[in-house]
């Protein structure tokens, strides 16, 4: 698998969007205590080990390393998609 075609279906894999987009409703709720950016960077970082490291598709080595370095791009480009869709639906409000 080339590293565009890991990037794209992380991209799309709903298990990932879904755990990122509670990790960001879970940042609102909680963002007085501990902030914005230190919470939604740590959960990047764990949704994007924990979905390789939970599943047998990916062997371990520098293939693991890749994936969960690609992961934590993929995840910074979908919380800035989840930030951008809720800022503008603040907005509209």
């Amino acid at each position: 698998m080339t590293l565009t075609q890991l990037f794209v279906s992380q991209l799309t894999d709903p298990f990932r969007i879904g755990l990122l987009v509670v990790l960001f409703a879970t940042m609102l709720r909680t963002r007085a205590a501990t902030g914005t950016v230190i919470p939604l960077a740590a959960g990047a970082v764990f949704v994007a080990g924990l979905i390789p490291m939970t599943t047998a598709r990916v062997a371990i080595g520098p293939n693991l390393a890749t994936t969960i370095g690609t992961g934590i791009a993929v995840n910074m480009v979908l919380l800035g998609v989840v930030w951008l869709a809720y800022t503008l639906w603040q907005r509209r409000r």
